[in-house]
């Protein structure tokens, strides 16, 4: 189920971030740092999904269409979270601390989802021997 975590973990090197999950569109968990466990993914996953919609959903109040949606960030006392678009309906949120560099993870999140998207796009492979 984790086959992903790995590229999480890595974006979680970063100064001051905390966790990681990598949802759908419809609020599954796709894979998750290693800093969060799965049950606490997964409730996130549902949570971001929701947070995602609302947030496409205002893009008109910016002069924008829905499909324009590419990031949202939410700032809270103890910290943010990042939500970006990662893929043909999938996204990535990540969470922080509020002495991140927020420049910073936002790039390295740019960097992840460019990685990710090669791999939530990969074809699957074909078994050549075997009858269609």
């Amino acid at each position: 189920m984790n086959k992903l975590g790995w590229m999480l973990d890595n974006a979680m090197t970063m100064p001051e971030t905390r966790h990681a999950i990598l949802l759908s569109a419809d609020g599954l968990l796709m894979a998750h740092s290693k800093s969060i466990g799965r049950d606490d993914a997964e409730r996130h996953a549902a949570a971001m999904s929701g947070l995602q919609a609302l947030a496409r959903n205002t893009a008109e109040f910016c002069g924008e269409t829905p499909a324009a949606w590419q990031q949202t960030v939410n700032e809270f006392p103890g910290g943010y979270v990042f939500l970006v678009a990662a893929g043909p309906g999938a996204y990535l949120a990540v969470s922080a601390t509020e002495r991140v560099d927020m420049e910073a993870v936002s790039f390295r999140l740019q960097e992840l989802v460019q990685r990710l998207g090669k791999e939530l796009t990969s074809p699957p492979r074909q078994d050549a021997g075997s009858p269609v």
